[in-house]
């Protein structure tokens, strides 16, 4: 090949050639391998699960139509409820409590250095710790529940983390109309953005494609019925505290992330805002937080990733069997290693992995794309 005429390139690619050769070996071919198994019967015979020698014969994509329209299934697709709740709240906590905290750091406050340190040391700490701690103060007889108690009122008696309840609840047949609905409108403010902008091509394709979802959500979305039955779920009260733990430890890393921006953003435009008239909320409004917009889209990818993958928090606040705080990795961890249901645990995983795939592919496309243009 031509490139490998330059001695740089060529020494180049051979010092890259390990890491290469582990990263598809390591990477894409055990998720390859994880695909393959998703598609066979590994597991559904008890006594072949864990044999030297499995009969796994081919059934194609059976266990995700299970997963997806399946009698036995409904908790998997409950915890992809919980999995859409935490992620929302999660992200708006971390975004919108990170957000305060660089913008009352900006402001050069006394003791400043150390409120930062402060509010930085739970990111420090690994959710296993974090969950821990939280479980303490989470006790049904103990902890925040006591709290009324010091000013003489009865103690708390929610269930953090046990609580049953559930509230917006929906029927998993409605999904295909909210799947479409919900995407439609994320399509019409991109092209609102985009006409704002100027870019009048990349606004008409994001309005027509919203018009055709909407078509679809309100046409055949209503008309399609995943399940012969309505099956109802909705936000479990028992996430509040995992959710508040979660925001907890990561709101010190978007604290971090927002105040490096307002620190870059120049004295001098924010004093000719104010000699044009501009309030405080004006100026945060349609100057600075405009500018902090690439500092938030990266801030939502990786918070997304992280909520969308969630494990060991659960796993240390709830445990591995309490199904109101289950989520997909927790489901997946259970299906293939104590039912030993090893290709239904596969398809699960796969699964996880095209929803990370959607949060964190579109954001590296963009990136690379806009570092060409450069």
């Amino acid at each position: 090949m031509r490139w490998f005429r330059n001695k740089d390139t060529l020494y180049g690619f051979l010092v890259l050639l390990p890491s290469l050769v582990l990263l598809g070996v390591f990477v894409y071919g055990f998720i390859l391998q994880t695909f393959l198994t998703s598609l066979t019967d590994w597991g559904r015979d008890p006594t072949q699960a864990l044999s030297a020698n499995p009969q796994i014969n081919l059934i194609g994509f059976e266990n995700y139509r299970e997963l997806f329209t399946g009698f036995v299934d409904a908790r998997f697709r409950q915890d992809l409820v919980n999995t859409f709740f935490f992620t929302l709240f999660f992200i708006l906590g971390c975004i919108g409590l990170g957000l305060g905290l660089a913008i009352a750091l900006d402001r050069a406050p006394r003791g400043e250095g150390f409120f930062r340190t402060v509010f930085l040391f739970p990111m420090s700490l690994s959710f296993i710790v974090t969950g821990t701690i939280w479980r303490w103060m989470l006790q049904p007889e103990g902890g925040v529940n006591q709290l009324p108690t010091l000013v003489g009122l009865p103690k708390g008696t929610f269930a953090w983390l046990t609580s049953r309840d559930q509230v917006w609840r929906f029927s998993w047949n409605d999904l295909p109309f909210f799947t479409g609905l919900t995407v439609g409108l994320v399509l019409l403010l991109v092209a609102i953005a985009a006409f704002r902008a100027g870019e009048r091509k990349r606004g008409l394709m994001a309005s027509v494609s919203a018009g055709v979802l909407f078509l679809w959500a309100f046409t055949l979305g209503r008309a399609l019925k995943p399940l012969p039955y309505d099956e109802l779920h909705g936000f479990n009260l028992a996430f509040i505290g995992i959710i508040l733990a979660a925001v907890w430890q990561m709101s010190g890393y978007t604290m971090a992330l927002y105040l490096a921006g307002l620190r870059g953003i120049p004295e001098e435009l924010r004093e000719a805002a104010r000699v044009d008239g501009a309030t405080e909320w004006q100026l945060y409004r349609h100057v600075i937080l405009p500018m902090l917009a690439p500092i938030t889209l990266s801030a939502v990818i990786i918070l997304g990733h992280i909520s969308l993958k969630i494990f060991d928090l659960v796993f240390a606040m709830a445990g591995a069997d309490n199904a109101p705080t289950d989520v997909p990795a927790l489901l997946m961890y259970l299906t293939t290693f104590r039912a030993n249901q090893i290709a239904k645990g596969a398809a699960i995983g796969m699964v996880l992995l095209v929803m990370v795939a959607l949060v964190i592919v579109p954001y590296l496309y963009r990136q690379l794309k806009g570092e060409v243009r450069r």
